[in-house]
């Protein structure tokens, strides 16, 4: 445990930003999980929809650097994979 008073609020401040880093990235997930729900059930307008909040999150957590640059491009592209995939 630390002992040292800069050091014992860096752990508090280290913390904080993990915590949000985690609740970023599970909106991501939860994202690309409503985009797959929507082609699961064959519905192409909300699956457009859902896809483009997706997007929204993805290169918002790339900006702030929660996901890497790479990473968020490689969701994208399977997750627009998966919007094409829908016959309509």
């Amino acid at each position: 445990m630390a002992q040292i008073k800069s050091q014992m609020k860096r752990n508090l401040t280290n913390e904080k930003a993990r915590m949000r880093n985690v609740a970023a990235k599970s909106e991501v997930k939860t994202a690309m999980k409503k985009v797959q729900a929507a082609v699961a059930a064959n519905d192409k307008a909300r699956a457009e929809e859902e896809l483009k909040a997706a997007f929204h999150l993805i290169d918002k957590n790339v900006s702030r650097g929660i996901i890497q640059k790479n990473t968020g491009g490689r969701k994208k592209a399977s997750l627009q994979k998966l919007v094409n995939s829908i016959k309509a």
